[in-house]
C-alpha cells in the first residue's frame, strides 16, 4: 500500500464513525494525495476544520489546501481558515486571530478528535520556500538555527524542539499539543524528509506516524 493510500485508510476509519467527530487537517502535497484517494462517503455528522490558512503574503492560494476537497468527498461541514500562513508581523497575526470566526476555527481545531498533518523538510525542497511562504534569506536563517522540518509551518530542530525564530513568532497555525484524548497523525516519507520526520517523532507534537517501510528503516538506523 502506498503512502497516500495508507493515509486515506486511516482518515476513512475516522469518517466511518457514526458518532460526530471533528477532524483537523493540515495542508500540503501528501495530505492532498491522501484526500484524493478517499472514497466518496456521506457523513454530514462530522466537521472538518483547517489547522492553518493557505495564503501567501501576495494573496495567492496554495493548490494543496485539503479541507474543501475533503468536504467534497464526504458531505461534511467544513471550516477553512481564511488567513495567510505567515502574517507580516506578530501584531498582524494577533489582529487576525482576534476575529470572531478565526477564533472559533482555532478553538475547533485545537479540540479536534483527530488531526492529520504533513511534514515538510527545511532543505532545498522546502515547501515553505517553494510555495512562497519564506524567501531564500529566511530559509537560510532557519537552516543556520538548526531547523530540519516543519509541521503546519511550526519549525523545529532534529530533537523536535520548536525554534525561537521569526517564523514561529509569526505563524498563524493552530499549535500542535498532544494529550491523552487527542490523536495527531503525521503522514510523510522519503529520504529528503528523514531528519524532519525524526524531529517530528522526537517532539511532543504528534502521537502517531504514517510512513513507508524504507523511511521507517532509515529512522530506526539513526542513533
Amino acid at each position: 500500500m502506498g503512502l497516500a493510500q495508507a493515509g486515506a485508510a486511516e482518515i476513512e476509519r475516522h469518517l466511518k464513525s457514526e458518532q460526530p467527530k471533528v477532524l483537523a487537517m493540515g495542508t500540503g502535497r501528501v495530505l492532498r494525495a491522501c484526500v484524493d484517494e478517499l472514497r466518496t462517503v456521506d457523513c454530514p455528522q462530522h466537521k472538518i476544520v483547517a489547522m492553518l490558512g493557505n495564503m501567501a503574503l501576495d494573496g495567492s492560494a496554495s493548490p494543496y489546501d485539503v479541507v474543501v476537497r475533503m468536504a467534497e468527498h464526504t458531505n461534511a461541514k467544513h471550516y477553512p481558515m481564511p488567513l495567510p500562513v505567515l502574517p507580516r508581523s506578530i501584531e498582524e497575526k494577533d489582529q487576525l486571530h482576534a476575529q470572531q470566526n478565526i477564533r472559533a476555527n482555532l478553538k475547533l481545531a485545537k479540540n479536534a478528535d483527530v488531526t492529520f498533518v504533513g511534514i515538510g523538510s527545511l532543505g532545498e525542497k522546502s515547501p515553505l520556500h517553494i510555495d512562497g511562504f519564506v524567501d531564500a534569506d529566511e530559509l537560510k536563517e532557519l537552516q543556520d538555527l538548526g531547523a530540519v522540518g516543519e509541521m503546519i509551518s511550526w519549525v523545529y530542530d532534529k530533537n523536535g524542539q520548536l525554534l525561537e525564530c521569526t517564523v514561529n513568532q509569526r505563524v498563524a497555525s493552530t499549535p500542535l499539543i498532544t494529550n491523552t484524548n487527542k490523536e495527531i497523525y503525521a503522514i510523510a516519507a522519503g529520504e529528503e524528509k528523514v531528519l524532519a520526520i525524526l524531529g517530528a517523532v522526537r517532539s511532543n507534537m504528534i502521537s502517531g506516524l504514517i510512513t513507508n517501510e524504507y523511511t521507517a528503516e532509515r529512522l530506526l538506523s539513526i542513533d
